[in-house]
């Protein structure tokens, strides 16, 4: 399936800002299911400083300064994804959870150094007791991983409910424990604390999700918007995405942007200005098939920044 994806971001601003420092990472991945055929990124007003560079991660990030007056900054990053069908791992034939932890205890072999750092604490996930508690009861010893993890991801969806006017981008994890409600960042943040505080590794993903409604059927959270989930490493399989949000394993409708230990890492438009007052943030994501993409659109695309 191929996707073409228009993702806006419109801060307002009461007052003038004088000057603005930014970075955009907003650029789908490649991954072994995922490719990016175009990708064009426009910013108003026009960047005095634009500059393009691969983040620690990998992800492709934008950085960009705009160093006249202004009320408005508008985002626009339009990519075209094609994603392959893939055959979802066995869940039953992962290793047994308690040895893969045993991978992560010092010293580690030199084959999981690049996972073991997704084991610590990150700026907006901490581990902790009562999320070892939690998690533990979805494994029980001899558990496979992945079927530990599949039944932590169920009773997440179960467990809080998603509410999008209950927490902001900068609510603790500890308030989202408390409440029990949240929006896909948090569940994203609380399953892997909670996986983590098992000596697990585990990142943060973002994304977008595109979801159609069955006759009868509602449609899935997280639709023409920016989306989260979460991996665990599995030794015998490498990275498994899972979606707590929707109670599910994500596949060719889950399209990756970036990954990191958390949402700090992978924020899609950050910044500092000086100036603006109090203002407004506006974010809209068209996720739209496509059959073969027209001739205006391919020759608009081939404009792009950086393919």
């Amino acid at each position: 399936m191929t996707y073409r994806i228009v993702h806006r971001t419109t801060y307002d601003y009461s007052e003038p800002v004088t000057v603005s420092h930014h970075s955009a990472r907003v650029n789908p991945r490649f991954t072994a299911v995922q490719s990016r055929s175009r990708f064009s990124l426009r910013i108003s007003p026009e960047p005095a400083v634009r500059k393009n560079r691969t983040d620690y991660f990998g992800n492709r990030v934008c950085f960009f300064a705009i160093q006249e007056i202004h009320s408005r900054l508008e985002v626009e990053a339009v990519s075209v994804v094609s994603m392959t069908a893939s055959t979802p791992p066995a869940l039953t034939l992962s290793p047994v959870w308690a040895e893969v932890a045993e991978l992560f205890r010092d010293p580690v072999s030199p084959e999981v150094v690049d996972p073991y750092q997704f084991c610590f604490d990150s700026p907006m996930v901490r581990t902790a007791p009562e999320l070892a508690d939690y998690a533990r009861e979805s494994f029980p010893a001899g558990t496979p991983l992945l079927v530990g993890v599949a039944h932590l991801n169920q009773r997440i969806f179960r467990d809080f409910k998603y509410d999008p006017v209950a927490t902001s981008v900068a609510t603790p994890l500890e308030e989202v424990w408390a409440r029990r409600r949240g929006v896909c960042q948090d569940f994203a943040h609380l399953a892997i604390a909670s996986i983590r505080s098992l000596g697990l590794p585990a990142r943060y993903v973002s994304g977008y999700l595109r979801t159609h409604a069955p006759p009868g059927k509602e449609r899935l959270v997280g639709a023409d918007a920016s989306h989260a989930w979460f991996s665990v490493y599995c030794p015998s399989v490498g990275w498994v995405d899972f979606d707590p949000t929707n109670n599910l394993l994500p596949a060719e409708e889950h399209i990756t942007v970036a990954y990191g230990r958390d949402f700090s890492d992978v924020s899609p438009v950050s910044g500092i200005i000086t100036g603006g007052g109090h203002h407004d943030v506006k974010v809209s994501v068209d996720v739209e098939p496509l059959g073969e993409i027209p001739e205006d659109d391919d020759a608009e695309l081939r404009e792009a920044m950086d393919q």
